[in-house]
């Protein structure tokens, strides 16, 4: 673990996170790996999402580390009236409960902001302000919603995706409207409410078709049924069931593939002259290859194909990740002490700076570890 984040850009900020779940947090993470203070209100016998089980077992490890932990009730006058003394020593609140539970609280921004103009305050939600705005959300409903499962699955078939993307990728949103609050707040001394939102996010992911839609005309087909660009863009089953993803996308990727498969007669043949012309015939090239590709094993082609310079990917599952040789070797993946004693590696931010990973800095927080260091604070600030 790194203990020093004095180097990390974000030291000395100081955020008070009100999350569950997964986007939420990940904001909250993001901004703590970046050297913030970010302070987890848990409810009496922490949060829920520690105790997941199945598909959700992970979420907890996953997202909160870098944080400490505080328990409050803030169904409580007595937890309120805590939560709210101590967002006064905060710069920023993130928050991702129902629409209206803040209000009803009297914790949301509108409240805040008349006593604390500099606070910037984060609402995960699954709706921007809109006709939508106070249905509750999921993952899986805005991918439905919005475009994602249809272009995922086939036809007749919508699949969502493999991962929480939506609620990952809004906490990185939310993330992101912190940083630019923070810039703004240099200039006019004054914090902002900042809104990031499931449906939203899901709706950007699928823009691109929506763009093919408005410049053709024509609606876009789920992914699995498109029209290639390319001739050969297709996962390959090889020797001993063993699947790999190859894409030639060039003329000359095209004849280097053929090389590598010691197969260049395809090469000379009229109907595969030029990319156009094996579009034109792709189920058969497909075909053609897929024979071919059969006597391979991958342990032997995919050297060969590096080599060559042709992009390919084996198809990998994520308890293969665990042993990637690029991860860890790039340092994409660290050693945490869990809240229970024990250690668990964790895939880290994907990005550098100057060169470094923001990496683990403190233990996963137990339930209520920091209640004293923080509480305690407050009250001899108060005195």
């Amino acid at each position: 673990m790194t203990p020093d984040s004095s180097a990390l850009p974000l030291t000395g900020l100081r955020v008070l996170e009100f999350t569950h779940m997964v986007m939420g947090p990940t904001c909250g993470m993001i901004l703590a790996d970046l050297g913030a203070e970010v302070i987890k209100i848990e409810p009496p016998g922490g949060d829920k999402t520690r105790r997941l089980p199945g598909l959700g077992i992970g979420f907890f490890r996953s997202f909160n580390r870098n944080k400490k932990s505080v328990v409050l009730d803030i169904t409580t006058e007595a937890g309120r009236q805590t939560a709210a003394e101590l967002i006064g020593t905060c710069d920023v609140v993130l928050e991702n409960f129902r629409p209206g539970l803040m209000q009803e609280l009297g914790l949301d921004y509108a409240t805040l902001s008349a006593r604390h103009p500099g606070l910037i305050y984060v609402s995960h939600k699954g709706f921007l302000p809109g006709p939508y705005e106070k249905r509750l959300a999921l993952d899986e409903v805005v991918q439905m919603m919005g475009g994602l499962s249809y272009m995922t699955g086939p036809v007749g078939r919508p699949l969502r995706a493999g991962t929480s993307v939506n609620d990952i990728m809004g906490g990185m949103f939310g993330a992101i409207g912190v940083l630019a609050a923070l810039r703004e707040r240099e200039r006019t001394g004054r914090g902002q409410e900042v809104q990031s939102a499931l449906f939203e996010n899901c709706v950007f992911l699928s823009s691109q078709h929506m763009q093919q839609y408005l410049m053709t005309g024509e609606a876009p087909p789920p992914m699995p049924s498109r029209v290639s660009a390319w001739s050969v863009y297709d996962v390959f089953t090889l020797a001993g069931g063993e699947q790999l993803f190859i894409g030639a996308v060039s003329d000359k990727q095209f004849a280097t593939l053929c090389r590598v498969l010691d197969c260049p007669a395809l090469t000379l043949r009229p109907e595969y002259v030029d990319n156009a012309a094996r579009v034109a015939v792709r189920p058969q090239l497909l075909a053609e290859l897929g024979v071919i590709l059969a006597d391979h094993r991958l342990d032997e082609l995919a050297p060969r194909l590096e080599a060559a310079g042709i992009p390919y990917a084996p198809i990998a599952r994520p308890e293969q990740l665990v042993d990637d040789p690029h991860l860890r070797q790039s340092g994409g993946l660290a050693p945490m002490v869990t809240d229970d004693g024990g250690t668990t590696d964790v895939v880290l931010l994907p990005l550098t700076l100057g060169g470094r990973r923001p990496g683990v800095r403190m233990p996963l927080p137990r339930v209520g570890e920091h209640s004293e260091e923080i509480l305690s604070a407050l009250k001899a600030t108060a005195a």
